[in-house]
C-alpha cells in the first residue's frame, strides 16, 4: 500500500510545546496543530477510504521551499538545479515531526511502524511538502 499526497502553502515545522504560566500547563502552539490538521484534510482528501497500514513504514518527505526574492539568476538555476539546497528554518527534523505526527493513526497506527524515513529540504518555484508514505 501506497499514500503519496502534497501539503501545499508554506513548509511549517513542529513548535515546541509552550507552557502557561497561569495554569502550569503545557499545551501545542496553535501553528503547530492547524498544520497538523491541514495535512490530514490533504491526506483525507485524497484518500477518503483509507486503510491504516499495519505493517513496516517507509516514509519519504520532500520539503520544497521558495527561491528567495532578490538571487540571481546563476544562483536561481543552481537553487533549481539542487545544487545549492536550502540552510534555512524549519529545521529539518521539526518537518518531519510534524508530518508524522498529523499521520499517526491515519496512514499507519502507530509512528513505531516507522523503519525507513527519507527527507530532504529543496528549492522550488512554488512551497510545498511532498510526502508518500509506504509499507514494504
Amino acid at each position: 500500500m501506497i499514500y503519496e499526497f502534497e501539503i501545499p502553502g508554506p513548509v511549517t515545522g513542529k513548535g515546541r510545546p509552550r507552557i502557561n504560566t497561569y495554569t502550569c500547563r503545557a499545551y501545542t502552539p496553535n501553528k503547530t496543530k492547524e498544520y497538523e490538521e491541514l495535512a490530514k484534510q490533504y491526506f483525507i482528501l485524497k484518500y477518503p477510504r483509507h486503510i491504516p497500514i499495519e505493517g513496516r513504514v517507509k516514509v519519504s518527505i520532500i520539503a520544497y521551499f521558495k527561491i528567495p526574492k532578490g538571487t540571481n539568476k546563476k544562483n536561481e538555476e543552481l537553487m533549481l538545479n539542487g545544487i545549492i539546497s536550502p540552510t534555512k528554518k524549519p529545521d529539518i527534523d521539526n518537518i518531519e515531526k510534524i508530518v508524522l505526527d498529523a499521520m499517526n493513526t491515519l496512514a499507519f497506527k502507530d509512528d513505531n511502524q516507522i523503519t525507513k524515513l527519507e527527507i530532504e529540504k529543496v528549492y522550488s518555484e512554488e512551497e510545498k511538502v511532498y510526502v508518500k508514505i509506504e509499507e514494504y
